[in-house]
């Protein structure tokens, strides 16, 4: 997968990195779980089935956020396997204070850049589903290059799933829900499982912290469903 560059030659990423507060109890949980927990990424394919002890069908969130949706999906779909992607340590923390808490044995995260794990880390046709929720809409138009919903990124999601492997997105926001159409309609590869241009309007998926806090906003919420042919 091409990686875009800015001006200056560097990768242009979906994210920022932020100096946002983490929490002694998220500090201490990276500290206590993070070995057992948190697969280091090396650039090399991982054996998922030697990593989850299983052949369990797969789901990849990509930036999971604070991960109580994250959580609550591992905790209530014991038949499967979840793998959470996210840079941000506070988020990290958290969830690795979730799986602690709760026991949770199906769960890894990833704290890397989700296109370059993509790129390298996934073979093909290895993962059922892929989870892609409020992801950072970048609004501003000099700014949409970074979206992490582009061309190449989206085939390379396509190329892990396996035949009839879904992907799920949502977004609180109009512009980025229609430009995920756009961009995901181009894939021959995937088609909307709901209806050509259709949204899902009764998404299996628990409901996030960042959808609740934009619902008490007045935001409308769209999820879109794509299956690999």
């Amino acid at each position: 997968m091409k990686n875009h560059k800015d001006n200056k030659g560097r990768p242009v990423r979906s994210y920022v990195i932020r100096s946002g507060r983490i929490t002694n109890s998220q500090r201490q949980a990276i500290g206590r779980l993070w070995d057992d927990h948190v697969i280091p990424f090396s650039g090399d394919l991982l054996d998922l089935g030697e990593i989850f002890q299983n052949s369990l069908p797969i789901t990849v969130e990509i930036g999971f956020g604070m991960g109580s949706s994250l959580i609550d999906m591992a905790c209530e779909r014991s038949d499967a396997n979840f793998l959470g992607i996210e840079v941000h340590k506070p988020g990290i923390g958290k969830v690795l204070k979730g799986i602690e808490k709760l026991g949770i044995k199906n769960l890894k995260l990833i704290c890397h850049d989700a296109a370059e794990v993509f790129n390298h880390a996934f073979e093909d046709e290895t993962l059922d589903r892929v989870l892609v929720f409020f992801p950072d809409p970048w609004p501003k138009k000099k700014h949409a290059k970074r979206r992490i919903i582009q061309p190449e990124f989206v085939s390379k999601v396509s190329e892990k799933l396996k035949n009839n492997g879904c992907l799920h997105l949502a977004t609180d926001w109009s512009p980025y829900a229609e430009h995920m159409i756009e961009v995901i309609d181009k894939i021959p590869s995937l088609s909307n499982a709901i209806a050509p241009k259709v949204f899902w309007e009764n998404p299996e998926r628990p409901e996030t912290k960042f959808e609740k806090r934009g619902k008490k906003l007045g935001n409308r919420i769209w999820d879109l469903l794509y299956q690999k042919e």
